[in-house]
């Protein structure tokens, strides 16, 4: 496989990559170096990739794997996550600053959550895979993929509903 080859196989969903790295490893840093490490592996395999029938899929799972791995050998720390694809230029500062403190608060809820269930929701809510990528990826079987998204976003949306209510209140 050529070097022009190889870019235009695994660049496409190097961001997807870097995402879900950072939703498990928190640190922007370390998603960074997770990042390139995949990298690294699939070009020093890149003759094997033609071997697969979705080249994302296996790297999706190669850098789930290699996060847990270091998730496993040393702790993520206290770091906080800053992610959002939402921008809104027509709204006004006060609406920015609410929806901003909304996102941030939602990010917050699924650093709370159990790993499975952090996982399950960034792949499907964030990252907008089908649910039979995501078994493939976490090698879950269906059900289990459905009963940890509907879980994990249930508890999201009962913490945001006590919040809402705390604030009313």
């Amino acid at each position: 496989m050529t070097q022009q080859a190889f870019l235009n196989t695994v660049m496409p969903f190097k961001d997807k990559v870097f995402r879900l790295a950072k939703r498990l490893l928190i640190s922007h840093d370390e998603a960074e170096d997770a990042t390139q490490e995949l990298y690294l592996k699939l070009w020093k395999n890149k003759n094997r990739l033609a071997g697969y029938k979705n080249v994302e899929s296996y790297a999706m799972t190669m850098i789930k794997n290699y996060c847990l791995d270091r998730l496993k050998s040393k702790q993520a720390g206290n770091l906080s996550l800053v992610h959002s694809n939402y921008k809104d230029t027509n709204s006004n500062l006060q609406k920015q600053i609410e929806l901003q403190d909304s996102i941030q608060k939602i990010h917050q809820f699924i650093n709370q959550l159990p790993e499975q269930q952090r996982m399950v929701i960034q792949l499907r809510d964030i990252e907008d895979y089908e649910f039979d990528e995501i078994e493939k990826m976490l090698q879950m079987k269906a059900t289990a993929v459905r009963v940890a998204l509907s879980r994990a976003r249930k508890t999201i949306r009962e913490k945001l509903k006590k919040q809402h209510a705390y604030q009313l209140g």
